[in-house]
């Protein structure tokens, strides 16, 4: 009786053992040197803010989801007070709105916009310009053959007529969009879609047989022969994340690099090989694993490959079916195209 009474009390310890210990491995961890208030200022963001409390500023949503002072963690403005408390052993950020004196007196001012979750500057582009799509989409768009007088390029303003069958003949409103690349797996070799980015807005001015009259009305380049038509998007552009852990990929990597840049580095933009298929969603956070190199063992002469090491942490912006686009907010190494990704 006793051997089992010691049994079930060394079970009990053993499972309170565990349950601290995940209990430790999930606790907020904050940054050595944190403040304990920050005052915010034009050109913060929300993740720019928490990172100088939390050691993970992606787990903003934690800090903020239960404090009563916050009912909306997204709507906080330049001028406003961010103070660290603790709750229950756990870090919380409490807000004291900052100060806003009115006179008497009649004055035009713009509104007072909320701090963003992350830089939209840096992604504003790839929000709206960009699209990737598969290639039985793209190969049964209509394409640009020519402009009004036998012109080959043209701008806004301009008529131009495409050939082929309107993709949805209900939408008024279209997009021209060019080809930029072709997206392959880099390690299992399997094709995820074409890349295009936008060149102009157009309307439907006309059809005859499968001959479409399109009318320019903004242009981000001059449309030239081929350049594809597709139904102007009707999905609200998302601005506000809530960030959290993807979940587990399988060969999940980056495979571009965009905006022109050969060198990845904090804030810059790229494209993973996982989408909506893969179940990804905007604010999904993923950390990156600098592959390891191969050397020569001087010894024996084997090749053996180094250890991955992390290198940074990405956010997913925007999905689509086989790939996403995704913003680097943190990079503590050289990341390249071929880095994998795993659970932050």
């Amino acid at each position: 009786m006793r051997g089992l009474l010691y049994g079930v009390v060394g079970a009990c310890l053993m499972l309170a053992g565990i349950a601290s210990a995940a209990e430790r491995a999930d606790r907020l961890k904050l940054q050595e040197n944190h403040p304990t208030e920050y005052v915010v200022v034009k050109g913060d963001t929300l993740w720019g803010i928490s990172g100088r409390f939390l050691q993970s500023p992606w787990r903003w949503p934690e800090v903020w989801n239960v404090n009563p002072q916050i009912d909306n963690p997204h709507l906080i403005y330049p001028g406003d007070q961010i103070y660290l408390t603790w709750v229950d052993g756990q870090p919380r950020l409490g807000l004291r709105r900052g100060i806003r004196k009115l006179s008497p007196q009649v004055r035009v001012q713009t509104l007072a916009q909320p701090v963003p979750a992350i830089p939209l500057r840096d992604i504003a582009s790839f929000l709206n310009d960009n699209l990737v799509t598969q290639g039985d989409e793209l190969a049964a768009a209509p394409y640009v053959i020519g402009g009004r007088n036998e012109s080959i390029i043209a701008g806004a303003g301009d008529r131009v007529y495409a050939r082929g069958t309107l993709i949805d003949e209900e939408v008024e409103q279209q997009t021209l969009y060019r080809p930029a690349r072709e997206y392959t797996h880099p390690v299992t070799g399997e094709f995820l879609g074409y890349e295009l980015y936008k060149v102009a807005d157009v309307a439907v001015a006309a059809t005859e047989g499968d001959v479409i009259t399109l009318d320019l009305h903004k242009t981000r380049e001059e449309v030239r022969a081929r350049d594809r038509l597709l139904p102007s998007g009707s999905e609200r552009i998302q601005s506000v994340f809530h960030p959290q852990p993807g979940g587990e990929l399988s060969d999940g990597v980056i495979i571009d690099v965009l905006g022109g840049v050969a060198k990845i580095g904090q804030f810059d933009a790229v494209a993973i090989s996982a989408g909506e298929y893969e179940g990804l969603e905007p604010g999904d956070v993923f950390a990156i694993f600098k592959k390891g190199e191969a050397v020569k063992d001087p010894v024996n002469g084997d090749i053996v490959e180094l250890p991955s090491e992390r290198a940074g942490e990405l956010m997913v912006f925007k999905t689509f079916d086989r790939v996403s686009y995704a913003l680097v907010m943190k990079a503590t190494n050289v990341i390249s195209v071929g880095d994998e990704l795993r659970v932050p």
